[in-house]
């Protein structure tokens, strides 16, 4: 009887979307069957709640197969897992992108293996080369540049979940892209946990605008290129040009803020200030009139009062942001915020909606400056795509999936264009 090829479960972040889709290669590479696997993550208490639930939901739909446990919460408290009845195995960050691990994992590896597989993730100096080509939709391929974080923010777990930074060289970065564009994708999204320190390790020290420059010289058709997540303080010179001079890369770009006071950035332990923020983003906007921003923003970190909430709140009109995602802030345990004093439940509950409510209306007033402008949409289904800035466009009649198509935009209706 063939074995069921394995299950997989994703928790949290992009990147582990993207390092869920390898570990699907892997595992079929190495032959290996009747197993599932959970992808988790750790960036707060309630994440690794929702992961043991998840776990114990799985193994009661699938009693027969094998449990696997990976990811950022595997990787920082792999006893948590350890200790569930239901967990086969626990396996760290660097070792779920390693093909010997799964070809290890391929036969009956329940009592031949040690429980925990989890090396120590500071010791790893380089990101894995197993890259994969065309994750994402038909349109839209996400490519994994950089992983691991030098930052330590005092409300952040990640960097001990995904270790240090490392870089993918540049070629390898190329070449990659450039079979994605042979492949057929329109778009490319450059992805990571602190994306603009892409480079600091490797030789020569090169820029995350050196990156994105060298790309689109060397592959000229590459209809798109964008950027995830950035830090706006560590924004080159070399990214600035591009933003200016190059309209292959999209001008959309999503900011990691997390506030807009001086006082709480500072016990953040973030290396920007208020003013940095708003500057960069009139900067950009100057180089680029058609840029839009969106930023993550936490409500009620501790010592967070109602004026310096104030300050976050107006940030959102200050820096022009369109597209926020609020995070409620909830300690995690193992960084130095949990033990700093906290915020009343009811009142982080009460500022994140606030924040909300100010991002839904940056997100109708964008919308309805597009009516009657013309727009290129790439389509990731036949009834709907993005434009360059991100935003959704609904179609009444189909379109050829996958392809950029020029289109007027007629009105808006429920946070989406109609074209």
């Amino acid at each position: 009887m063939t074995a069921k090829p394995p299950i997989f479960a994703t928790l949290g972040c992009r990147l582990n979307s993207y390092e869920t889709e390898a570990m699907k290669e892997l595992s079929a590479q190495a032959g290996m069957g009747d197993a599932v696997v959970v992808n988790t993550c750790a960036v707060t208490a309630e994440a690794v709640r929702k992961a043991r639930q998840e776990i114990r939901k799985l193994k009661r739909d699938n009693p027969g197969a094998r449990m696997i446990v990976t990811g950022c919460a595997a990787q920082i408290e792999p006893e948590t897992f350890a200790a569930m009845d239901e967990v086969d195995l626990v396996m760290g960050n660097t070792e779920k992108m390693d093909p010997a691990t799964w070809q290890g994992l391929a036969g009956d590896f329940i009592g031949e293996t040690e429980k925990v597989i989890v090396d120590d993730i500071m010791s790893v100096t380089e990101t894995a080369q197993h890259l994969i080509d065309g994750f994402g939709t038909r349109s839209r391929a996400y490519v994994q540049v950089q992983n691991g974080c030098d930052h330590r923010c005092t409300f952040c777990i990640i960097p001990y979940g995904r270790g240090n930074s490392r870089s993918v060289p540049a070629g390898v970065i190329v070449d990659q892209i450039k079979r994605l564009v042979q492949s057929g994708f329109n778009e490319v999204v450059l992805t990571g946990v602190d994306l603009t320190s892409w480079g600091a390790d490797l030789p020569a020290e090169p820029k995350l605008g050196d990156l994105v420059a060298r790309i689109l010289k060397l592959i000229p058709d590459l209809p798109r290129l964008r950027i995830s997540s950035i830090d706006s303080i560590e924004v080159d010179e070399a990214l600035m040009q591009a933003i200016a001079t190059e309209p292959r890369l999209m001008p959309h770009m999503h900011l990691s803020l997390q506030a807009g006071d001086d006082m709480i950035l500072k016990r953040m332990k973030r290396r920007h200030l208020r003013d940095d923020a708003i500057k960069f983003c009139e900067d950009a906007k100057k180089l680029r009139p058609d840029m839009t921003f969106g930023a993550d923003i936490i409500a009620g970190f501790p010592t967070e009062t109602d004026a310096m909430f104030e300050n976050s709140l107006k940030l959102v009109e200050d820096c022009d942001l369109t597209w926020l995602h609020v995070f409620p802030y909830s300690p995690r345990q193992g960084t130095p915020a949990a033990k700093m004093p906290q915020v009343n439940g009811k009142a982080i509950k009460q500022r994140a909606a606030r924040l909300r409510e100010a991002g839904q209306a940056q997100v109708e007033k964008h919308l309805k400056n597009q009516v009657g402008q013309t727009h290129h949409i790439l389509m990731e289904n036949p009834r709907m795509g993005r434009t360059a800035q991100f935003a959704e466009v609904a179609f009444d009649t189909d379109q050829p999936e996958g392809k950029i198509v020029p289109a007027t935009i007629k009105s808006v209706a429920k946070n989406q264009l109609v074209a």
